[in-house]
């Protein structure tokens, strides 16, 4: 167990923004030293994407809108969301989900789940299976240079 943290002191080595400056994420669980459930903090640029729409085998997740307005594309539909929207993603269902900041503020996402070894990720937009840090998959042929990255 650590001791208490607060948004303002999370050690750098927990905080991940890409490199066009579109998305940056705050893993507050790891940072507290959760060993089995992860709880990110998701600040998604005006214009930018969350996430390219994936579902997943194994995790199950729970985002929670903290902040800014946006749209949810889950499962072949388009949801407003605003501050206070919340949605739970049961893993092994086919759900795909993505998050687009379609406001004028950045959008601020809570994304709570569970760690599962083995999970892998299908990326229904590309048709890529993706074993989390391993390999991506079109078919039978392993995609060397494809990479999750939506904003790239």
């Amino acid at each position: 167990m650590t001791k208490p943290l607060t948004l303002s002191s999370i050690p750098t080595e927990y905080v991940e923004a890409d490199d066009w400056g579109k998305m940056t994420t705050l893993f507050l669980g790891a940072a507290a030293g959760s060993e089995k459930l992860y709880a990110n903090i998701d600040k998604v640029q005006p214009g930018a994407k969350s996430v390219k729409y994936h579902s997943h085998s194994l995790q199950e997740e729970f985002f929670f809108i903290l902040a800014g307005t946006g749209t949810l594309r889950l499962n072949g539909e388009e949801y407003p969301v605003t501050k206070g929207s919340f949605v739970a993603k049961p893993a092994g269902k086919n759900i795909a989900h993505q998050f687009i900041n379609t406001g004028t503020d950045v959008l601020e996402i809570l994304d709570v789940g569970m760690k599962v070894e083995g999970d892998v990720a299908y990326y229904p937009d590309e048709d890529v299976y993706y074993i989390r840090g391993k390999k991506a998959f079109k078919g039978t042929d392993s995609l060397e240079e494809w990479d999750s990255e939506p904003n790239r």
